[in-house]
């Protein structure tokens, strides 16, 4: 009966996993949007909230990290590995957009 409870904990700290990194990915996209558009205040805005729901993502994947370290072997499955996977999607994309951002707003600085 426990290893059934600490599966279902394993399924919920996998699901905040990808919750809380597809929430991140999006909101990274629309700051892009929002500097596309020149509107860099914003899409600034998006990507702190971005970075917030990418902290609590980390969060939820510390539990997995010090459970396991406590002793506590993690069953890999399928649901974890793909969180695991939302999770490194969304931390490349924030980078990739974050430096996309940049080049926004230095060729609106150029044209100015």
């Amino acid at each position: 009966m426990e290893n059934n409870t600490a599966k279902i904990d394993m399924e919920q700290v996998a699901m905040e996993l990808i919750s809380k990194s597809g929430e991140a990915r999006s909101l990274a996209f629309q700051a892009l949007q929002e500097a596309k558009a020149g509107r860099t205040d914003e899409a600034a805005l998006l990507m702190k909230e971005s970075l917030i729901c990418s902290k609590q993502a980390h969060k939820a994947q510390s539990k997995l990290l010090f459970s396991e370290s406590e002793g506590n072997k993690t069953e890999i499955t399928v649901l974890l590995i793909h969180a695991q996977d939302h999770l490194m999607n969304s931390l490349l994309a924030q980078e990739l957009i974050k430096e996309i951002i940049e080049l926004h707003e230095s060729k609106a600085d150029k044209s100015n």
